[in-house]
């Protein structure tokens, strides 16, 4: 692919905080699905990202930024905030960032079609792009998925200048004046593992599958 077709490139923040209360306080980035942490499934589906940032206190591969929010513990916008300062650290931004959750059961699939279908706008004439702020999936009942699309950098940033302290902040009130691209997603392609229920049915799937053991995660 030519530069002139190419799509514009994109950092990544991956949210891992929270007090994962339903999982009994575990860190649940490093929970354990198919073989390996929830986190580690969540840094492969932005593999492609020029540079990644985690929000979180969890180790992080060579090459992968960081960060904590401070105050801790101020939900997803004061991550999202952090990752942002974290990503102006790093160098100059890229004009897109990756923001996705990292208890995600199998986010690659689902993120690398939205990917897709938000590259192709990028390089093609036939969809207009410039009034939209992001693109994220949307769930079977109609529900945006903030924390799991790609959203201009200079609108998250935008976005975060008009909400004012972001601690405690609802994702819903981040977003209230954004114009976003949906993309109809399943309930497989959303599914996070907010309990043990869920880290349940999901080892159970894998195991249809023929996928590795699962195990909690210290």
């Amino acid at each position: 692919m030519s530069d002139a077709t190419a799509a514009p490139p994109f950092d990544a923040i991956v949210l891992a905080g929270g007090a994962a209360e339903r999982l009994g306080g575990v860190s649940k980035p490093d929970v354990e699905l198919g073989g390996r942490r929830l986190l580690d499934g969540a840094l492969v589906a932005v593999a492609d990202a020029r540079e990644i940032v985690v929000v979180g206190d969890v180790d992080v591969p060579d090459g992968v930024h960081r960060t904590l929010e401070e105050p801790p513990r101020g939900g997803p916008v004061a991550g999202l905030a952090a990752g942002i300062d974290a990503l102006d650290s790093a160098g100059p931004g890229a004009p897109w960032t990756v923001l996705l959750a990292c208890d995600l059961a199998d986010p690659l699939p689902a993120l690398g079609r939205l990917l897709a279908a938000w590259s192709y706008a990028q390089r093609t004439e036939e969809v207009p792009t410039d009034e939209h702020d992001g693109w994220c999936l949307e769930d079977p009942a109609g529900r945006p998925q903030w924390l799991f699309g790609i959203h201009r950098t200079t609108a998250l940033r935008a976005a975060l200048e008009r909400l004012g302290p972001p601690h405690g902040a609802p994702m819903r009130n981040l977003f209230a004046d954004s114009t976003l691209v949906t993309v109809p997603a399943s309930a497989d392609d959303v599914a996070d593992i907010d309990t043990w229920t869920d880290h349940a049915t999901w080892v159970q799937r894998l195991a249809a599958d023929g996928g590795d053991e699962v195990v909690r995660g210290e």
